[in-house]
């Protein structure tokens, strides 16, 4: 006679054996309608899950966080199903879920359309309505691979192929369709009404260029329509603001496919990088760090040393020259430990901190590029650190709230530190792993902050705080980072002489406040809409004459504002004056100023804003003040 404690305290005994499913409908009906899966003793199951012995329970529902991961991935499952019906020759490969969603990757043996996206979308609805029950099979590895087998997806005969022998398998049925999964799912269609496919991409068969190029279809799932259509919204809003469309608009940049992953900057979009790069050189100078610069390319050798090699080859470029097997640099730090070594140092000496503008390339996947979001030639903020373990907490203390600063200078004050932790693939002992863990936590505790951890998540060196930021959209971005590292500068030979004579082995504290220049622009101009704030604006300032007689003066003028070190240009073609506010304020330039005859006479310009916003007219001098304080804010 199992006894269940439920998450209130409050208890309830059965006769026989229970399943989740029949414990929710003895609290009530309304609650069993909802329910999606369930924990026993904090671990997550099927609704057909039963309970045989005393324990914990809980109900998940779709207002669950894991209720609607579940609700995601069964709808990746019920893709399955309705292409199975219409495309019987399709072979299914994954369907995992992912932030807000889900995708599945299928072999269609064909190309796939919009319109068939939309059929897929249709006989997924069909499916739901009938309101069906998805049932869950335990077979073991052999029988897996002969239902498969008989179905005749080899993609899923693959899978099967590196379980464990011995290992059961979970099989969920829709009806005719069968599929493999961990689960749970839910335990029945009703509850996937909140769902809408939204695009097609291509995706090799576990990542690999050299195998099939499979169809992904992408998906979004709810616990209701409120929660969808919401999310629609938001999806409308980032298309709005996606960062490829304003480089456009505004031209910032473009990209092309003779150099992939890379950027051209134009000289618009190279004014927002100058005054980006300007702002943290003052925060380099500011935290005492010695800027320097390193090769971009370096012989293999070194790379072997640092650990690079055997741990991150596959992501770097190589090249050849007389023989000799060079890298281009991935990572800036070998490079900074080796001004670390040019020289002899004391301990009065540290922490000594070097800073570079470093540029890195990183050989990612065609398939993972994004516009300047995920690029394979970039430019960090980079820094690091040599001191001694005592030094370590103040240096990670006080970078604590350099970040934070920096953020809110560039318009984010809503920030989640999170402590990523040791992975499987990694170099150096455990006690020295166990020493940068705890150092990092107690830096954190210093500066009273909650963090997250995130088990194995880790560089290959060392564990890291991880800063992420929420744009206007709710949008998170991993940024910044503050890794502690007590193996690279052994393996590089680094050494300070101690206060005892005898030569130690420095501790390496890597950070970086804003990471990759190019995906922090891509960031603000989305969190921004392209409407920069006035300092960090391309162009802060445009003069419009209303007629050829006010050329001279508008040039005079915007020398004039250019002297006092603001962004300005004139435009002083021969166009309407509501063409030229309409053509600028769509560039999204701060101040439109408007000059006239009127103007001339008094020294003054006539102000308007971007936003439409018409402030009047005032001396030029009285302008020059008010842009001269809203930069300094």
């Amino acid at each position: 006679m199992p006894v269940v404690t439920l998450p209130d305290g409050s208890q309830r005994q059965f006769e026989s054996p229970v399943s989740i499913m029949q414990v929710a409908e003895s609290i009530g009906s309304g609650l069993a309608k909802a329910a999606v899966a369930g924990r026993i003793e904090g671990r997550l199951v099927d609704t057909a899950d039963t309970i045989d012995q005393d324990a914990r329970i809980e109900i998940v529902t779709a207002r669950d966080e894991a209720g609607l991961e579940i609700i995601r991935h069964s709808c990746a499952h019920l893709i399955g199903h309705a292409v199975k019906q219409l495309y019987p020759d399709a072979k299914m490969a994954i369907g995992p879920v992912i932030d807000d969603g889900f995708y599945y990757d299928i072999d269609f043996g064909r190309s796939v359309s919009s319109e068939d996206l939309e059929s897929i979308e249709n006989r997924m609805r069909e499916l739901i309505d009938e309101h069906y029950d998805v049932v869950r099979e335990y077979v073991d590895r052999d029988d897996a691979m002969r239902t498969f087998f008989e179905r005749d997806e080899p993609y899923k005969q693959e899978i099967v192929a590196g379980i464990p022998a011995g290992e059961t398998v979970r099989l969920y049925h829709h009806l005719e369709y069968t599929d493999m999964c961990r689960g749970p799912h839910v335990p029945n269609t009703r509850h996937l009404k909140a769902f809408r496919l939204l695009k097609l991409a291509g995706a090799y068969w576990r990542g690999d260029s050299s195998n099939t190029m499979l169809t992904r279809i992408y998906g979004t799932a709810w616990g209701d329509k409120k929660q969808l259509n919401a999310y629609l919204k938001r999806l409308e809003e980032a298309e709005k603001r996606d960062h490829r469309k304003l480089a456009r608009q505004l031209n910032l940049f473009h990209q092309q496919e003779e150099s992939p992953g890379m950027v051209f900057w134009h000289p618009r979009g190279w004014a927002i990088w100058q005054a980006v790069e300007q702002y943290m050189r003052g925060v380099y100078r500011d935290s005492g760090y010695q800027e320097i610069r390193c090769p971009q390319v370096m012989d293999v050798s070194l790379w072997q040393r640092s650990g690079h090699w055997d741990n991150y080859a596959e992501n770097m470029f190589f090249t050849e020259s007389e023989k000799r097997q060079f890298a281009l640099k991935p990572m800036n730090c070998p490079g900074h430990v080796q001004v670390f070594n040019s020289g002899l140092h004391s301990y009065r000496e540290l922490p000594i901190r070097y800073g570079e503008f470093g540029g890195c390339h990183r050989n990612e996947p065609s398939g993972a590029l994004h516009g300047i979001m995920r690029v394979r030639a970039f430019t960090q903020d980079d820094g690091h650190v040599f001191c001694t373990e005592r030094q370590i907490e103040p240096e990670v203390t006080d970078f604590h709230r350099q970040a934070l600063k920096v953020y809110g200078d560039f318009g984010f004050d809503d920030i989640d530190v999170k402590i990523a932790l040791r992975p499987d693939k990694r170099i150096g002992s455990d006690e020295d792993w166990d020493k940068a863990e705890a150092a990092l936590r107690a830096a954190l505790e210093a500066c009273n902050v909650e963090w997250q951890e995130l088990p194995g998540e880790g560089a290959f060196y060392g564990p890291k705080i991880e800063y992420h930021m929420r744009d206007c959209l709710g949008r998170e971005w991993q940024v910044g980072t503050m890794q502690v590292d007590f193996m690279m500068p052994g393996r590089l030979g680094a050494q300070y002489v101690g206060e005892d004579g005898n030569r130690h082995t420095p501790v390496m504290l890597h950070r970086a406040i804003i990471g990759s220049f190019e995906r922090f622009i891509g960031i603000l101009l989305e969190h921004h809409a392209g409407a920069l704030p006035l300092w960090l604006a391309p162009e802060q300032a445009v003069v419009l004459n209303i007629t050829d007689a006010q050329a001279n003066y508008a040039s005079a003028l915007t020398e004039r504002l250019q002297q006092a070190g603001i962004r300005a240009s004139s435009d002083l073609r021969n166009e309407k004056i509501g063409f030229k506010i309409r053509e600028h304020t769509l560039q999204k330039v701060p101040y439109l100023l408007v000059v006239g005859d009127k103007e001339i006479e008094s020294d003054s310009v006539a102000v308007r804003t971007r936003t439409g916003e018409d402030i009047g007219t005032m001396p030029v001098s009285e302008f020059l003040s008010r842009i001269a304080s809203e930069r300094r804010q």
